[in-house]
């Protein structure tokens, strides 16, 4: 990063006057506390969030398999497209407001730090009106290209239309959420987001099947099932905010300011479109799977489901280095944040790495949950054997992407995953059309694309320079 990406200003005695005691003690355990144990402590409510987003992925696609083999490859064109959302707003636009609370307050400013609240507020509406409204006019025409036909279409159609089309929900929430975890309190937007799986997983099957009165909704009531607890999550997000939490939400006397959107954008929004990427490449790939079949696409889409579950629990501990990295980076304590940064980035690797060759050694684990058709069974085996093992380097990436949104240095990372996806999507289509390796030549490259992906954010993350003490105390 050049002495002019990042524009820090130092604690002043004025400003840290307008701190809470509870906003200091925390502050002052991201600032001075042991590198591991305090990320650590900041990402074990955050194993509920992987656990949340595990119960998302993993019933939603064990309810509608009941169904059908069309009803549940329907929900799996519609599905990167909910979770583009979610993980968008959760770890892309989200670790930017995240990123730029955390910053506000390791200077010292909290009024900053409230009014970017509001700020986050307004992104959140704002965002949720575009993703609605593109997605549900492209939706027809984008899930027709990814394979779907008749049935297997409708399905899809019928899933997103109410999915999709309750976004903001789903976006007050979780831009809400990362206003809290800015502050370094992971406990609360943890137990928001598994109180609204554990009402999804209660209530989809009832909106999916029916239950006396009621009709069975078929793929619409799991997007019932998403919509109606992310509701509830959002009026909790925002009672919180006005009434408990050390940072405020307010509605009077806040004049929206570009100055504030633009400390939030410059991280947020090439988090969001570094995470649309991501979400983006499965439905490429999964475009490309489509051409060789209705199973080739259902199979890799259960093996890719996997990935998902990384991104989880990649969130669990980058919401930590974020705030972590965040608040030493505002607070010119480079060199310990460079060291949360490798801390934190090891550690994710480590546990994606773990569970890669879990799944590649024993692919039934994860394959068996979804269908017992056994081409489709024998393909996402094939996939989890090939890409496990490469799992290990797409978690050093995702690690490095969060340390990209700690320091203000998001582009890097979008890029790269830019070129990850161009990279899978291109060197697949050799690999099918060029050399006739099939399906396995595509899967190579799949694993080959998350390679690519760890060694530029490495190379970005290494590169990043300190801003010197004089352009800090000028800016």
């Amino acid at each position: 990063m050049t002495n002019r990406s990042v524009s820090i200003s130092p604690p002043s005695l004025a400003s840290a006057k307008h701190v809470a005691p509870s906003a200091a003690a925390r502050t002052k355990l991201l600032l001075e506390g042991p590198i591991l144990p305090t990320l650590l402590r900041l990402a074990a409510p955050n194993v509920l969030n992987l656990l949340a987003f595990a119960g998302v992925i993993t019933f939603d696609g064990f309810f509608l398999g009941r169904i059908g083999t069309n009803a549940l490859a329907g929900a799996s064109l519609a599905f990167p497209w909910v979770m583009m959302v979610l993980q968008t707003t959760n770890s892309g636009m989200g670790a930017g407001v995240s990123s730029a609370v955390a910053r506000a307050l390791g200077a010292g400013r909290r009024d900053r730090a409230d009014a970017l609240i509001f700020h986050a507020f307004l992104l959140a509406l704002a965002i949720a009106a575009i993703f609605s409204t593109v997605l549900l006019i492209g939706a027809p025409f984008m899930f027709r290209w990814m394979g779907g036909r008749d049935e297997m279409l409708a399905d899809a159609l019928a899933y997103a239309d109410v999915a999709l089309g309750g976004a903001v929900v789903i976006c007050v929430s979780n831009l809400l959420g990362n206003t809290v975890r800015g502050t370094g309190n992971m406990s609360f937007p943890a137990a928001v987001l598994i109180g609204c799986v554990m009402v999804h997983i209660a209530i989809s099957p009832v909106l999916i099947f029916g239950f006396g009165p009621l009709p069975a909704l078929g793929p619409a009531g799991a997007g019932w099932g998403i919509v109606i607890p992310f509701a509830g999550g959002s009026a909790i997000m925002i009672w919180y905010l006005r009434s408990r939490a050390i940072v405020r939400l307010n509605f009077r006397g806040v004049t929206p300011r570009w100055e504030l959107f633009a400390d939030i954008l410059k991280v947020g929004v090439p988090g969001l479109i570094n995470i649309a990427i991501t979400n983006l490449s499965v439905v490429v790939l999964t475009g490309i799977a489509g051409q060789l079949g209705r199973d080739t696409a259902l199979g890799y889409a259960m093996g890719a489901r996997l990935e998902y579950i990384m991104q989880p629990i990649a969130f669990g501990f980058g919401t930590a280095i974020v705030a972590m990295v965040g608040t030493n980076w505002g607070a010119q304590q480079y060199r310990r944040a460079r060291e949360i940064a490798w801390t934190g980035a090891a550690t994710v690797a480590v546990l994606c790495g773990t569970i890669g060759l879990i799944v590649a050694f024993q692919p039934g684990l994860w394959i068996g949950l979804f269908s017992d058709d056994a081409e489709v069974a024998r393909l996402g085996t094939l996939y989890l054997c090939i890409v496990g093992p490469a799992y290990l380097l797409f978690g050093l990436g995702l690690g490095l992407f969060y340390v990209t949104l700690g320091v203000g240095r998001a582009v890097a990372a979008m890029n790269a995953n830019a070129v990850r996806m161009v990279a899978s999507a291109a060197g697949g289509l050799v690999a099918i059309y060029w050399f006739d390796l099939g399906v396995a030549g595509f899967f190579a490259a799949v694993a080959a694309g998350f390679c690519l992906y760890a060694a530029m954010l490495v190379h970005a993350v290494s590169g990043v320079e300190t801003p010197n003490a004089a352009l800090a105390t000028t800016s």
